[in-house]
């Protein structure tokens, strides 16, 4: 046994039983509390004043008599940087015991009870106490640990499936020319609701991505969600030829969703009154939140890291950061991560207007969802999807992707404040955004386009605004937007899929705009607003927020790569 794999478990018993051995012949076998009252400035001082004779270090009833002479120097170099006096080098030491030392330390089976009897026995008849130095040998001190190069993030390819098309490109090119979305809600009767429009997504098909017997069966965003990650492994050029070489252990996925299988949940409860033979197997497993990234593990072959988040509305800008991280430490080269959701039902249109959050703007949809416009009166509740595949920049090299962006970095706060309210303060906020562009390694006047979170609520635009404002106020190419004016909230999807906004930006680079804001609420300044029109940017670093009820706070950084 090397002594290295004994090191950690033996080196505190072999310090304590070295530092507790009489010395020089002054003290009895066995010490009275008296005799070690002098603490442990007595104990450095005999280490350093006396000398270990030969007696002490080659006994063969020694307390360390059992180790060789290698194994006790790995053990000192491996632990606390033990060193032993120069009469241990001088002698024969304890490598005359050759390979079989450390077993006569621990003794076979049968000589088990004569363990503690050699300890004792060893410690009364040798009578001093060997040489430590307890502060690290100079070897030690001058390692360094070698040089690693960080493991860089990119994007290579992206995916959404949202009320303004189910392609990037044609979903990016609605946005730049002001396309809104949101339309009056067909899914279901909703003419008791004092909101009746949304962001719904009008025809999907899962024709070529999904086995019909399980389209049948899935919840809304399951279905988004597995159209979206293999539409977007056919962007990043994931071909079956490339699943075949590529490790599929060091892939996985991270989709999360906000609101989970709502759907299949309440199709279960309505079924239980009849009788609960006529519950859907599978209305448990499609209701919980990580079924969808699981599920799409499944169909890839990917062993990867594989699990969901949920936080709310931040949940795509979770998962992202997540993702890169895998990738970061090494336990992934490629993750397909975003969120997807879906709660264009009774139940989810009744919840959000029970909360008092939704715009009742019915009469106009188009005009509805209007961030730091000052007559905004209430997000518009949307559904659908957004997948990004992240990707090691080495590997995506070798295997020839097409590297859209650069991923940063990012960081997550917490308000701890209210379940749906923002900080008064912003401070989770400013928080949240100074720790991204740390951790990022970014300088504040190096980010010149930001894609808000605003999502068109009366307290949350301004409070974002001003944190916006005192984070990045002095630069001036600062421009920013909030994709939500076009296609409403995506709930836990939302993250997700204006990072696809933010990333096409960089690769476009024209940023959209913020369609119906017509006049700007009282203190926001139009000059960092994007206004009506498209404009054109070149982009340095662009951030995008995702914030959550619960008060999670997420940031998260996208740069060109070069």
């Amino acid at each position: 046994m090397a002594a290295t794999s004994v090191a950690s478990p033996l080196c505190t018993w072999l310090v304590a039983a070295c530092m507790s051995v009489s010395c020089d012949g002054d003290y009895s076998s066995r010490p009275s509390r008296a005799n070690l009252g002098g603490g442990g400035a007595r104990r450095r001082r005999l280490a350093a004043s006396n000398k270990c004779t030969s007696s002490c270090c080659l006994s063969g009833r020694g307390l360390i008599s059992g180790f060789s002479g290698s194994s006790i120097q790995g053990l000192m170099s491996s632990c606390l940087a033990f060193e032993p006096c120069d009469e241990y080098y001088s002698s024969r030491g304890l490598s005359s015991l050759g390979s079989n030392g450390l077993s006569s330390l621990f003794g076979s089976k049968s000589g088990s009870t004569n363990r503690s009897r050699r300890r004792i026995n060893g410690a009364a008849d040798s009578g001093e106490t060997m040489a430590v130095a307890v502060y690290p040998t100079e070897e030690l001190t001058n390692q360094k640990k070698p040089i690693t190069r960080p493991r860089r993030v990119v994007v290579t390819g992206m995916s959404v499936v949202t009320p303004l098309g189910h392609d990037a490109e044609v979903f990016y090119n609605n946005l730049l020319e002001g396309v809104s979305g949101i339309s009056e809600i067909e899914a279901f009767d909703c003419a008791q609701f004092p909101t009746r429009i949304g962001g719904e997504i009008k025809s999907f098909s899962t024709d070529g991505w999904v086995a019909p017997k399980f389209s049948r069966r899935m919840d809304k965003f399951m279905l988004y969600l597995l159209a979206a990650g293999k539409k977007a492994l056919a962007d990043g050029g994931i071909t079956e030829e490339v699943m075949e070489k590529i490790d599929k252990t060091k892939c996985g996925v991270l989709i999360g969703s906000a609101m989970g299988g709502m759907k299949i949940f309440n199709d279960a409860i309505e079924a239980l009154r009849v009788s609960y033979k006529k519950m859907n197997p599978f209305c448990v497993p499609f209701a919980t939140t990580n079924m969808g990234s699981a599920m799409l593990a499944m169909d890839l072959g990917w062993m990867g890291p594989n699990y969901s988040i949920s936080t709310a509305c931040a949940t795509s800008n979770f998962c992202i950061l997540n993702s890169a991280n895998h990738i970061i430490r090494g336990e992934a080269d490629v993750m397909l991560c975003g969120g997807s959701d879906s709660v264009m039902i009774p139940i989810g249109l009744g919840g959000f207007v029970a909360c008092k959050a939704l715009s009742q703007r019915n009469s106009d949809p188009t005009k509805a969802s209007r961030p730091w416009d000052i007559n905004r009166d209430g997000f518009v509740m949307g559904e659908g999807a957004g997948v990004l595949i992240l990707e090691e920049l080495e590997h995506a090299k070798e295997r020839g992707a097409n590297i859209y962006a650069e991923f940063l970095g990012g960081s997550f706060t917490c308000d701890a404040y209210h379940v749906t309210e923002p900080r008064p303060d912003g401070a989770g906020v400013i928080q949240c955004i100074e720790k991204a562009l740390a951790q990022s390694g970014v300088c504040k006047e190096d980010v010149n386009y930001i894609n808000a979170h605003a999502t068109s609520t009366p307290a949350g635009d301004l409070k974002e605004y001003k944190a916006l404002i005192h984070c990045f106020g002095k630069n001036p190419e600062l421009r920013v937007n909030s994709t939500k004016s076009m296609i409403g909230h995506l709930l836990g999807a939302a993250g997700a899929v204006e990072a696809v906004a933010a990333v096409q930006a960089i690769r476009t680079g024209w940023v959209h705009p913020n369609i119906n804001l017509e006049n700007p609420d009282e203190g926001v300044d139009m000059k960092v607003l994007v206004g009506l029109k498209k404009e054109r940017l070149d982009i340095k670093v662009a951030l995008s927020n995702s914030f959550g009820f619960g008060g999670h706070n997420s940031s998260i950084l996208f740069a060109p790569y070069k």
